[in-house]
């Protein structure tokens, strides 16, 4: 529908109340600024569907499957259970009231007006939101994103009416563990969640057309973690998904396997974890004039800037990576460049890394090994057990390993790839090696690293990459 009354002005609008609505911040006092989010719950995925709800499900699944772990060091003690509605219930008894503050506080602030509706561009720098006509100086786009859902598997639509289909926004509010749930999907969010719902009882079978789970990892984390989810997980790869039916019974999945083998899987929920598409698409980029990409990210410079001037975007409409510390970092750049026009800064977007906090851990920053010789790099190459320091000797770990990455010619780390417990935090001095450009000889040489910490598999993969200065 389009309106044709009068048209209001503002100084800044943002839409999105994720990430975007960091940037309003004293320094806007005197800026009329509009924030717009269409979102179930105000805040942005992180907060209220992504980042924080599923770490905060991960750290007791991590508690329920520590007694496996200690039975390697000859501690045995039974498996506990865990009580799906009490850590909902906590978990989201926090959450919650912080959405619900964030907005509150956002439709009490002086000089700013809340819509909570859907913006769409209707020309440059014109909004249409809540039957109203909008326009501003300055727009910033901070969208997000959205579930992405099969569009070649028969009947998932329909079945989605009978509440037993979720995606990542819905799983985690149900009222109890399914006995038996199917997950569609490899990457990142189908294996955090799978670990979830395994070690709080259901029997959790993986449906995924790859060879492997979390493929756009390096290939030898990407296989290590496959072998090591199939000890929990019914793993049924490089499976073609034909079609989902669903009644007052429970779900069946029509597979084929790679013998061509027909299968009908059965479970009580499935999860449909294929990733996340871009929400461009619902503000109608293109009706503002905004470029956007094949896969329907909004294309920007590197100072975050759209093809429209005055028009900005960040985080998930615009970036591929899709991570809120990404996100988050496009947010500062916005910020200073709305309020330093003439002395612009752009995004940093060198060692970017991204973990998935799964059974184990995975961690990762920069090219991986085949990417790294496809362009060109004469690499070497290092990969460190941690069952090869003193403390995974204590730990009686024998699947995780540190992978390094690096150009002979420079002696630089380009890749870092980490694979079990705490990868997510063994990997922060290799990215900060990365960001700052220290080398490999001075990284490895140059400080103490504390014996028998686990941090020591790091120090050998360093020596292990045979790049010591002479």
């Amino acid at each position: 529908m389009r309106n044709n009354g009068p048209v209001r002005h503002f100084d800044l609008i943002i839409i999105g109340s994720g990430s975007g609505n960091s940037l309003v911040d004293e320094r806007f006092a005197d800026w009329e600024v509009a924030l717009i989010d269409d979102g179930p719950r105000f805040g942005g995925t992180c907060l209220n569907a992504g980042c924080i709800p599923t770490k905060m499900f991960v750290l007791p699944a991590d508690a329920v499957r520590a007694p496996e772990d200690a039975a390697r060091i000859g501690v045995l003690a039974p498996r506990p259970s865990a009580d799906w509605p009490a850590v909902r219930d906590r978990i989201f008894g926090r959450i919650d009231p912080i959405s619900t503050g964030g907005e509150l506080w956002r439709e009490q602030a002086p000089g700013l007006t809340l819509y909570r509706d859907t913006a769409r561009f209707v020309g440059e720098r014109t909004l249409e939101v809540a039957g109203e006509r909008i326009t501003a100086g300055q727009i910033v786009v901070a969208a997000g994103s959205r579930c992405r859902w099969p569009a070649d598997i028969k009947g998932l639509d329909a079945a989605r009416a009978s509440g037993r289909i979720h995606s990542s926004d819905t799983i985690m509010r149900i009222d109890e563990v399914p006995r038996r749930l199917i997950v569609i999907g490899a990457g990142s969010i189908a294996a955090e969640l799978a670990h979830v719902f395994s070690a709080f009882g259901a029997t959790v079978t993986v449906l995924a057309r790859s060879a492997t789970l979390l493929r756009h990892e390096d290939a030898e984390i990407a296989g290590r973690f496959t072998r090591a989810a199939a000890g929990y997980l019914d793993l049924r790869l490089c499976h073609a998904i034909h079609e989902v039916e669903a009644d007052a019974h429970g779900v069946r999945v029509r597979t084929t396997a790679p013998d061509g083998a027909t299968h009908v899987l059965e479970a009580d929920l499935v999860l449909v974890a294929t990733g996340r598409r871009p929400n461009s698409d619902r503000v109608d980029a293109g009706a503002g004039g905004l470029a956007v990409d094949e896969f329907g990210f909004i294309e920007v410079d590197a100072y975050q800037r759209t093809t429209v001037t005055g028009v900005w975007a960040l985080g998930d409409v615009s970036s591929r990576l899709m991570l809120k510390h990404v996100a988050n970092h496009e947010a500062r750049v916005v910020q200073h460049n709305l309020l330093h026009p003439d002395a612009l800064i752009a995004s940093n977007h060198a060692a970017i890394p991204h973990a998935v906090f799964s059974h184990p851990q995975v961690a990762s920053v920069g090219l991986t090994e085949d990417a790294a010789r496809a362009v060109g790099i004469d690499v070497a190459v290092a990969v460190q057990d941690y069952g090869t320091t003193a403390y995974g000797w204590a730990m009686e770990d024998t699947a995780s390993c540190v992978k390094l990455v690096a150009d002979r010619a420079t002696g630089q780390l380009v890749g870092a790839h980490l694979i079990g417990p705490q990868a997510s935090i063994l990997i922060q001095p290799l990215i900060q090696a990365m960001a700052t450009g220290l080398d490999v000889p001075r990284m490895a040489r140059g400080q103490y690293w504390i014996h028998p910490a686990l941090t020591e598999v790091v120090e050998n993969a360093l020596l292990s990459l045979g790049l010591e200065a002479s």
